[in-house]
């Protein structure tokens, strides 16, 4: 096995590049019809999650969350630059491991390095009705900048017509 490229660590948690080894712990949440719910891609068989994790290994935005207590990869967080020292933040996570402060601690210890870094102002554009996306927002600290009507859609109905959907913006500043 590889050595993992830890990124930085959390009392439970070590923020890492992803690897090889993590095709099966992807493909649980990847693969979860209510974990994808909000994002912009529909549940992805293996075959799918191969090539998204082919992708993943390759690129520096996403960062695999990995549980110290055992080695298990529960999610990610997606840290994509921007013009004028701006990240984007987002994060999918396994629901077996929701509602156990495991996204806001790795968003905590990310957003803590990239501030020290330099980084200028980190935003998330998120669905309104995904509660607990920003809901988790405003618990790190971000403020709603916007709501965006009918700006986006994913995908199209029976007839071909597209399915608008809403976006709120939340930032945070580095102060």
């Amino acid at each position: 096995m590889a050595e993992k490229k830890v990124i930085t660590e959390t009392d439970r948690l070590i923020l890492r590049r992803y690897c090889k080894e993590d095709l099966q712990d992807l493909y649980e949440y990847l693969s979860d019809e209510e974990v994808v719910k909000h994002e912009p891609y529909k549940p992805m068989n293996i075959s799918e999650v191969e090539g998204n994790l082919d992708w993943r290994i390759s690129t520096e935005e996403m960062i695999a969350v990995e549980l110290k207590s055992n080695g298990k990869m529960i999610g990610n967080v997606y840290l994509g630059k921007r013009e004028f020292e701006s990240l984007e933040i987002g994060y999918v996570f396994n629901k077996q491991y929701w509602g156990q402060g495991y996204a806001k601690e790795s968003c905590t210890a990310l957003i803590k390095k990239a501030f020290s870094e330099g980084i200028h102002r980190i935003f998330a554009e998120c669905d309104p009705c995904n509660l607990n996306s920003w809901k988790l927002l405003e618990r790190l600290g971000f403020e709603r900048e916007a709501h965006y009507k009918q700006n986006v859609y994913f995908w199209k109905d029976d007839n071909n017509n597209p399915i608008w959907k809403d976006t709120f913006v939340y930032a945070i500043l580095n102060k």
